[in-house]
């Protein structure tokens, strides 16, 4: 009996902390809970006194000249989108470009205009709340501060911790020093303690250093630490740095560091000069078919007279698809007219290339179609995407440069220009130019292609689009010396098959077809665009 009860004393010794050891290890943690609702727009009081923007009542007397020119260079509260008068001259519309001017809120009948209106700026509303981080307020460094800090380039990721540096305090003889740290997403702490500096606020939101020693103060701030406790992925704090009569206020940015999405450009072919490129393993062809696999065919055909090992990917929504076949293809099949962006999506989410080349299914490759070159390009500038030139059967070739800008508007809407022509030459490569829209045969960094994403509404009319979409993530180029050809649209009615006249119906609609007002609505809701003026 004794020999059992010693077993079971045994077994409850060593069982007891292995339960302790899965109750520590398995039971549910404590997670604190934040608010992640949108806050209301607001501006610190702390950060930007409204004397800061207002003229000063001090400067008052003394007078100026308003320069004219200058100030309507400046932003103002709202816009128009007015066609200027012009000269007429011979041929100026094949010259320049017919100027028009648009106005978007006619997508919509007068009775639902304004339920449109209410909704479009309570979403404007939510979306400035979504993307609106401190890191874009306005700071306005105060004169003659003692203070020294980090304007920028402060970062921690989200929960860590980092030294915050750069902190001193120049300021004259006192008999105690003190300086104050504030923030709102994290708390502050000293890795080290310096002898006669007390520290108050350690692990909390506000942090005090003071001291008799001026030397003794800033060495202390060596060690101050920032650690961030509200997660958010990418967001900044503002701190605010202050001492006697005077305040400082600077960003620490809280993110996490994207990750890198690398492309193999696989083994070099080994040219002469050491410059040429795999195109095989960098580059992908996308296009989008829709009933001509005659023409399809003859550019697959084109293309591989010079990349026979170039994947080439098709997304297809023909009534009647036909199975293309050959090495290195990829054809996927979508629903009858899905529709010319939604296709696009598809075929550029299936590239793993670095790069992936649009065209169009009835482009034609000839020996100018030097798709190094506008790699050559990309690799070594900051563009994401560089068109080339579509040469048509009279010898025209057109590059389709367009410059896309936007006016800040009030309530009703911003508006949205387009002119034709581009912004800068290129160093080193003289043949191409900085722009913002580009001909629909370009070369562009995949992953960059698929951060802005094709609107698949935009099923039967669409180009410009996604580059106005792409404002402000794209940095787009254009080369004239890349040319492809662009198979004959002449072609006499009655030779046309039955497919050429349905492909017709489809890519050019009439006046009654809905396509042009669901673009106009797009502009109107999704951008929030009131209207536009263009040539």
């Amino acid at each position: 009996m004794r020999s059992v009860q010693k077993s079971l004393c045994a077994l409850l010794v060593l069982t007891a902390p292995l339960a302790f050891l899965y109750l520590h290890v398995w039971s549910p943690k404590p997670y604190s809970t934040v608010d992640l609702r949108h806050r209301p727009d607001q501006t610190p009081d702390q950060l930007l006194k409204d004397y800061l923007l207002l003229p000063n009542k001090k400067y008052a007397h003394i007078a100026f000249r308003v320069k004219e020119e200058i100030l309507e260079l400046l932003p103002k509260n709202s816009c128009k989108c007015v066609v200027e008068p012009s000269m007429n001259l011979p041929f100026q519309r094949q010259l320049f470009g017919q100027v028009y001017s648009l106005d978007f809120a006619t997508a919509f009948s007068p009775s639902e205009l304004p339920d449109i209106n209410n909704k479009r700026e309570q979403e404007y509303h939510n979306y400035r709340q979504r993307s609106h981080s401190p890191a874009d307020q306005l700071l306005i460094v105060r004169a003659n501060s003692p203070l020294e800090y980090p304007s920028q380039g402060v970062e921690v990721r989200p929960l860590q911790t980092i030294l915050i540096p750069g902190l001193s305090l120049q300021a004259a003889g006192r008999a105690l020093y003190q300086i104050n740290l504030s923030a709102t997403m994290g708390t502050f702490d000293v890795a080290a303690e310096v002898e006669g500096v007390k520290v108050e606020g350690e692990g909390e939101m506000h942090l005090t250093l003071s001291g008799p020693h001026l030397d003794s103060i800033n060495r202390q701030m060596q060690f101050v630490t920032y650690t961030n406790t509200l997660f958010h992925p990418n967001t900044a704090d503002t701190v605010q740095f202050s001492t006697d009569g005077h305040q400082a206020t600077f960003i620490i940015r809280i993110r996490h560091a994207p990750t890198p999405r690398l492309y193999n450009p696989g083994s070099s072919r080994g040219g002469a000069s050491g410059e040429e490129y795999n195109i095989s393993a960098l580059v992908t062809i996308a296009t989008k078919t829709f009933l001509r696999y005659d023409k399809l065919r003859t550019m697959i055909n084109s293309v591989r007279k010079f990349y026979p090992t170039v994947n080439i990917i098709i997304a297809d929504d023909s009534q009647n698809p036909e199975h293309v076949e050959g090495p290195y293809i990829e054809q996927y099949f979508m629903p009858f007219g899905k529709g010319w962006f939604a296709g696009r999506n598809l075929a550029i989410s299936q590239v793993t290339t670095k790069y992936v080349l649009w065209v169009d299914d009835d482009f034609i490759f000839s020996p100018r179609t030097k798709v190094e070159k506008l790699v050559d390009v990309l690799e070594k500038t900051s563009l994401d995407l560089v068109g080339g030139a579509v040469r048509e059967i009279t010898g025209y070739a057109t590059t389709y440069r367009q410059q896309i800008s936007v006016q800040p508007g009030n309530e009703d809407g911003d508006c949205l220009r387009i002119r034709q022509g581009y912004h800068h030459t290129i160093e080193g490569f003289p043949s191409c130019v900085v722009t913002d829209g580009v001909v629909n045969f370009f070369l562009a960094r995949t992953d960059k292609v698929l951060q802005v994403g094709f609107d698949p509404r935009l099923s039967r009319v669409g180009h410009l689009e996604f580059f106005i979409d792409g404002l402000g993530v794209l940095h787009v180029g254009s080369c004239s010396n890349v040319v492809v050809d662009h198979a004959s649209k002449i072609k006499l009615p009655w030779l046309k098959t039955d497919s050429e006249k349905q492909y017709a119906k489809f890519r050019y609609p009439n006046s009654s077809d809905n396509s042009v007002i669901v673009r106009h609505s797009l502009f109107y809701f999704k951008n929030r665009f009131k209207c536009m003026t263009g040539n």
